[in-house]
Parts: C-alpha cells; structure tokens; sequence
C-alpha cells in the first residue's frame, strides 16, 4: 500500500479475545521495531517516531483494554490514524517521564509551549515539529503535559538527504529549560525511511 494511503481499518483489527491470545507475542515481535524508532533526548524525554504497525498495536491495546467493542473502534481509528506518517513527514509521540511525582509536577511547570519547541536537523535545515492540534497540551498556568504528538513535515529536498547517509541527522528541542540534541543512528535512519513514500 502506498504510504500517503496507510490507515488502520476495521478489517485490520482482530477481535478482543484473538488478539489477547497473540499479544504477548505481537508485543515481542515489535519491541526491536519500537526500540529502533526511539529516541532519548536529554534525561527525562524520549521522542518515538510512531508508523503503522505501532499504531495497529496501540488501537489493539485500547480496545483490549477498555472493552468498548464494536461502538469504540471508530473512536480509536480516530484517535491513531492521524499518528500513521503518511509519506513525506515523520510522526512522533514525545513523553517527559518523570517517576517521582513532585519531580515531575516541578519539571512540567517550567516547560509550557515545550510542544512547540521540537525540531529535526537535517544537515543544515531545521524542520520544525507541528503539534496536533486535537486539545491545548500547555495550560493557562504555563504546565505542559507529559505526552505530546508532533508531525514533521519534510519537502522532498529534504528527504532526499535523510536517505543520504553523508547527511547529519538530528532530533532537538531548544526550550529555554530544556534544550538538547540527539544524533539518529544509521539503523534508526534507515527505518525511518521507510516512512517516506
């Protein structure tokens, strides 16, 4: 399937109780895929470039979880459809994980607009990470959330040099209090390609 078109369907799914039979397996099979398409950026953030088979496995998880049936599936293809990169952009979740609670209330506090401040650098040009726009992530008391989803959008020109291995490839965010760089490795570059029609 072309990649502008990759979607979930209903006729993807498994029913709740085939899938609970698989998933401990289905989990096992994407844990490298996952692994590959994250990436830790400074100490408490973890950038996971989303694709379809993620996706597939998350809307599985939900109805699995929250036995909404048949009336939640719509809601769910909703929900993570827009996560699948649809050919010429990279999607990806960032979570702030923070265990300790007072830690974390402290650390989100000092990050609101953080969701605005994400980038890839591809050799010299930075494309900046567009938020979705399906609720507010930063409140009016300048708290962020600790989950947000970005949409990269590349033009051609710059997909072209992801896929040249000479290209330094980088994930960033420049938040006056959280600024930090990571390299993307050969592997993880390669299977992001394939997100690219």
């Amino acid at each position: 399937m072309p990649a502008a078109l990759r979607e979930v369907t209903r006729q993807d799914l498994l029913p709740d109780a085939e899938f609970a039979q698989v998933r401990r397996e289905r989990r096992a099979a994407l844990m490298p895929l996952k692994r590959l398409r994250r990436i830790e950026l400074g100490p408490v953030c973890t950038v996971h470039f989303e694709c379809y088979e993620t996706m597939l496995f998350q809307i599985q998880e939900m109805l699995l979880i929250e036995k909404g049936g048949e009336a939640q599936i719509p809601d769910e293809l909703a929900a993570y459809n827009p996560l699948i990169p649809k050919g010429s952009e990279l999607v990806a979740t960032v979570l702030f994980e923070i265990d300790e609670p007072v830690r974390r209330a402290a650390t989100l506090a000092k990050l609101g607009g953080v969701e605005d401040r994400f980038f890839i650098q591809i050799g010299e040009d930075r494309i900046s990470g567009v938020p979705e726009g399906d609720i507010e992530r930063t409140r009016e008391d300048g708290k962020t959330s600790s989950v947000h989803f970005l949409r990269f959008r590349l033009k051609a020109e710059h997909v072209a040099r992801f896929r040249d291995p000479a290209t330094t490839i980088l994930v960033g965010c420049d938040h006056e209090h959280y600024s930090h760089l990571a390299g993307i490795s050969p592997a993880t570059r390669a299977e992001l390609a394939k997100d690219f029609a």
